[in-house]
C-alpha cells in the first residue's frame, strides 16, 4: 500500500508541475546559488546578462583568462546591466560568481569539468567543478529567469560530421552536433555571440 501511494503522490506531483510550471520551477530554483547583485536585479527587473564560464576555464591561459572575464563583466555593468558568469562549484550551480569564486575558476583552468547540459547531474552529484557552456548556462540562465546571453562561441556541426569510419568489426558513425544547438532551439533566450578570436 505505501508503493502505491508514492507512486500516486509522484504523480500528483508531476500534474502540478505541468499545470504550474512556475512553482516547479522556484523547486529547482532552490537547488542553485544566486549572487545577491543577480538576485536582486531579477526581483527588481533589472537587465541581467548571463555568461558561460568555458570560455574562462578552458579558452584562455591564467591569468589572461581572469582578466577577460572580468573586462567582460566590466562592459555588462557600463551598459547598464549586472553581469551573471555561470558555473558549477563544488557541485553547485552558482548563477553570479563573485570575485573570489572568478578567480578560483580561472586558475583551476582546464582541470575543470566543461559542462554541456547533459554533463550537469554528473558533475553536480560529484559535488565536481564544472565550467559551463552554451548549453547549461542556457539551461540554468532560464531556469532563474535571465532573458539575456552572451557567448564567446557557440558549438555547432563538426567538419565532416556526416562521415563514417569503417573498423574491423563494426561501422562507426562519427556524427558531431554539439548540444548547444539544441539548447538555442529550445530555450527563449536572446543571445548574442561575439567573434571568437582568442
Amino acid at each position: 500500500m505505501a508503493s502505491y501511494s508514492s507512486s500516486s503522490l509522484s504523480r500528483i506531483s508531476t500534474l502540478q508541475n505541468h499545470i504550474s510550471p512556475l512553482e516547479a520551477n522556484n523547486k529547482l530554483r532552490s537547488l542553485v546559488k544566486i549572487s545577491p547583485q543577480v538576485s536582486e536585479a531579477i526581483a527588481s527587473g533589472r537587465a541581467v546578462v548571463a555568461l558561460e564560464s568555458t570560455i574562462i576555464s578552458h579558452g584562455m591561459p591564467y591569468p589572461q583568462n581572469l582578466q577577460t572575464a572580468k573586462e567582460v563583466e566590466s562592459i555588462v555593468r557600463e551598459n547598464g546591466a549586472v553581469p551573471a558568469t555561470i558555473a558549477i562549484l563544488n557541485g553547485v550551480p552558482c548563477i553570479g560568481l563573485n570575485e573570489e569564486e572568478l578567480e578560483r575558476l580561472a586558475s583551476l583552468g582546464k582541470s575543470v569539468q566543461k559542462t554541456a547540459g547533459r554533463d550537469i547531474p554528473h558533475v553536480v552529484a560529484t559535488r565536481g567543478d564544472g565550467a559551463t557552456t552554451v548549453s547549461a548556462t542556457l539551461f540554468f540562465a532560464s531556469m532563474v529567469g535571465i532573458q539575456v546571453f552572451v557567448t564567446g562561441g557557440i558549438g555547432g556541426v563538426h567538419r565532416h560530421a556526416n562521415h563514417s569510419k569503417i573498423h574491423v568489426h563494426f561501422l562507426l558513425f562519427t556524427m558531431d552536433i554539439s548540444s548547444d544547438l539544441t539548447a538555442l532551439g529550445r530555450t527563449p533566450i536572446a543571445l548574442k555571440k561575439e567573434i571568437k578570436n582568442i
